[in-house]
């Protein structure tokens, strides 16, 4: 780590190298946002090159095991050591130990799975896979978020990041988040052709749970429209909501699964489509139909091996839960006491929780006095008056206390700021 003597420097030298080399944007908010430079990083906390500690609450759902858990680093540096990248020729028996992995925790009948980098490139697969089977309307939500390659962008429920890079796939509906019967219509227009992709709770939506008895309706009305389900559970999956996967809430079964940050165990980058063996048919019978030169590489597929396990081993989904339920009471208890009739809803499942303010910049202004005082959070792309919170399964007492008296300092201070009109 570097020494705190060293922080201005670093910090100068960083700024300019972002600025110079990676956009003006981007450095432009890393000083917003207080010229922070993160250095280190172990269980929830992430240390700045100054030496300040903050607590992770952010991080956009990857890190459900907080940063560089044991059990995933030893798997990764064992495989650093013996083999971390394929020749992508013979075969290799990490990527298959993580795919038996992966396949036993998944939904009945969800066996075949492919590794890829990301959770844009699972969609990407996803929607490839869909087209060769005839589904090639694709219908999603207003308010998902599915990556921002051009297949998944061409579905996102923003068009604030589509318009610069029109025209997209053709063939694309949204329907409002949780309207059965608008949804049901454009599966009927569509029969025979469809594929929705659908998240059990919107992410970058706000934390937004879906109503309850959606996705089984959703998922009835595909199998009557002879339409596919692709469920996105590449932000709420593996424990994140407090059950394995988000779908489990309603017992549904998709056709094809998203998986991807948790996977990674917050070490080593790497997502999945997960489906049944029917399905997969195109992609099993030729492996050069869609391929990646780095999908399912050796020290990618450990990190999700230690991921899985470390999940199961230390009951992490049961701990979500638990977890989930506490600072859910926390968030309504501090914004009634310090935001009366500013908030128009604390929400969430899990460890994916969301408070949508009333009032616009309110948002904005709670993140970052959280920030300042040592608590990192997200803001949400497509709902800009939601503050997200995606903390991990692993955080003890003493840190769910510190997060409390930051949150109710924090409040404090932007109620003075933001008193209503009488």
């Amino acid at each position: 780590m570097t020494a705190a003597v060293d922080a201005p420097d670093l910090t100068d030298l960083t700024i300019g190298r972002v600025r110079r080399h990676m956009g003006s944007g981007r450095a432009s908010l890393g000083e917003m946002l207080g010229r922070v430079v993160e250095v280190s990083s172990a269980g929830a906390w992430v240390t700045a090159a100054d030496g300040r500690r903050y607590l992770d609450f952010g991080g956009y759902g990857v890190f459900i095991l907080g940063h560089r858990h044991p059990t995933v680093v030893a798997e990764v540096r064992r495989q650093l050591d013996q083999h971390p990248l394929a020749t992508r020729v013979f075969l290799e028996p990490v990527s298959a130990r993580a795919a038996e992995a992966l396949a036993e925790v998944a939904p009945d009948g969800l066996d075949q799975v492919h590794f890829v980098n990301s959770g844009t490139e699972a969609t990407e697969a996803a929607i490839k896979l869909a087209r060769a089977h005839g589904r090639t309307e694709l219908i999603a939500v207003d308010g998902g978020f599915h990556g921002k390659s051009m297949g998944a962008l061409s579905i996102i429920g923003n068009p604030l990041y589509q318009r610069p890079f029109g025209p997209l796939l053709p063939g694309v509906t949204q329907v409002p988040f949780g309207d059965l019967p608008a949804l049901r219509s454009a599966l009927s227009a569509a029969a025979g052709r469809a594929c929705l992709v659908l998240e059990p709770v919107l992410g970058e939506g706000g934390a937004l749970p879906a109503p309850e008895g959606y996705l089984r309706g959703a998922a009835e009305a595909c199998r009557e429209f002879g339409a596919l389900l692709v469920a996105d559970e590449i932000q709420t999956g593996l424990g994140r909501l407090g059950r394995w996967w988000g779908m489990d809430a309603e017992a549904v079964v998709p056709d094809i699964m998203l998986v991807g940050k948790g996977l990674s165990g917050g070490v080593i980058p790497v997502a999945a489509m997960v489906t049944g063996a029917e399905l997969y048919q195109p992609f099993g019978r030729d492996p050069f139909l869609h391929s990646s030169t780095f999908g399912a590489s050796p020290i990618a597929s450990a990190a999700a091996i230690g991921a899985l396990r470390a999940i199961k081993e230390e009951d992490a989904v049961a701990k979500a839960a638990s977890l989930g339920t506490r600072l859910l009471i926390l968030l309504h208890e501090a914004h009634r006491r310090h935001l009366p009739g500013q908030v128009a809803e604390v929400r969430g499942r899990g460890l994916l929780l969301g408070i949508e303010y009333a009032a616009a910049g309110l948002a904005g202004d709670v993140a970052l006095e959280l920030m300042s005082r040592g608590v990192l959070v997200n803001h949400s792309l497509n709902a800009a008056d939601v503050l997200r919170l995606t903390p991990p399964a692993i955080l003890a007492d003493p840190e769910v206390d510190f997060f409390a008296q930051v949150l109710d300092d924090a409040l404090a201070a932007v109620a003075t700021r933001h008193q209503p009109r009488s």
